[in-house]
């Protein structure tokens, strides 16, 4: 039984970390027309960057299992794009505005790809529950 706990906790983790992935890609989704932040630059392409690390909660010869957790998340540094567009607020005198570096089904791709991990992760979840309920049951007969 510590090795199912030991398993769902793992899982866990990766289900938040893909949570995150998610959000970030959605947000590259969503600037990518940002033509000035904050800091009057176009937006920038974000990344998640993963990091697994051994689960030290757990002691014993059960506590070998790895946890995925965000490590950081990053900028890309791919310049922008410069798109000829002379009647737009941020057009330099060349009428060129620099767009962010998001290449909107590059990211839909990531963006499916997160789904599915996570979806992966979820089955495993409920398999773990479904085993654990059925291991309880045993005792009952």
């Amino acid at each position: 039984m510590l090795s199912l706990l030991s398993g769902v906790q793992s899982t866990s983790t990766a289900l938040e970390a893909e949570r995150i992935r998610m959000e970030v890609i959605s947000q590259n989704i969503a600037n990518a027309n940002t033509t000035r932040g904050p800091d009057g630059k176009p937006y920038q392409r974000q990344e998640v960057v993963f990091e697994a690390m051994l689960n030290r909660q757990l002691a014993g010869p059960d506590a070998g299992g790895k946890s995925v957790h965000v490590a950081r998340i990053t900028k890309d540094a791919t310049p922008p794009r410069l798109v000829y567009n002379p009647g737009h607020p941020d057009a330099n005198p060349q009428g060129m505005v620099a767009m962010p570096n998001i290449n909107v089904h590059e990211e839909m791709v990531d963006m499916i790809a997160a789904s599915r991990s996570f979806e992966a992760n979820l089955a495993v979840v409920k398999n773990a529950r479904s085993m654990a309920l059925q291991t309880l049951n045993i005792g009952k007969r």
